[in-house]
């Protein structure tokens, strides 16, 4: 189980652009930090560096004495800005598929429903739901398919009031529950975090 990330000097480059280096950050269980900084900063890319998807140029991303492609591959949840969710399931399809991916059966999958208030949204197609409700359906396979690290592209972006104040409690469930949290963000979250600003 991840219960910790180090993130040490740490370079991406897309395009021909190098879009940060140096970058370094520890994060223990029961802590979330907040990626911040202007478009084009390089935000999303760094998450997507930590789950494995983005080449460091520099640096290096390690769990504690975990091999990394063990505990990228079960011990970790990124969720993009785009939901990646299938258009033509319903959402009861795409959250039961999501969450046997990841490991979870199909109690989880009631559960994380009621906690997110889907469960009278379940038989609509997902192209059928607010740009609200798909985030909370993308949201809830975190819980359906509980991991220790989370990894958020702008969470909060398509929420209400309501919901962010929601999503925020179960943020802080799970940060209580030795979870940890990386969440790139332009608005603050509703929970204490540490900061980590990348320039442009």
């Amino acid at each position: 189980m991840i219960t910790q990330l180090s993130i040490r000097d740490a370079a991406v480059r897309r395009g021909g652009r190098l879009l940060f280096e140096g970058v370094a950050l520890e994060l223990a269980a029961g802590e979330a930090c907040a990626l911040t900084g202007p478009n084009g900063s390089g935000k999303t890319s760094l998450l997507r560096a930590v789950a494995g998807l983005v080449r460091l140029e520099a640096g290096d991303v390690a769990f504690g004495a975990l091999d990394p492609a063990d505990a990228r591959g079960s011990g970790l949840h990124l969720v993009g800005h785009a939901d990646g969710l299938k258009a033509s399931r319903t959402a009861r399809e795409e959250l039961s598929f999501w969450t046997r991916w990841c490991g979870g059966g199909e109690a989880a999958v009631r559960e994380a429903a009621d906690a997110l208030e889907l469960t009278a949204l379940l038989d609509l197609e997902v192209r059928r739901l607010s740009a609200g409700q798909r985030r909370r359906l993308a949201l809830a396979r975190m819980l359906a398919a509980p991991r220790p690290l989370w990894l958020l592209d702008e969470p909060l972006s398509p929420l209400d009031a309501r919901w962010r104040e929601g999503f925020g409690a179960l943020m802080q469930r799970h940060l209580d529950g030795g979870g940890l949290i990386l969440a790139a963000v332009h608005d603050p979250l509703p929970i204490a975090t540490r900061n980590l600003e990348l320039a442009a």
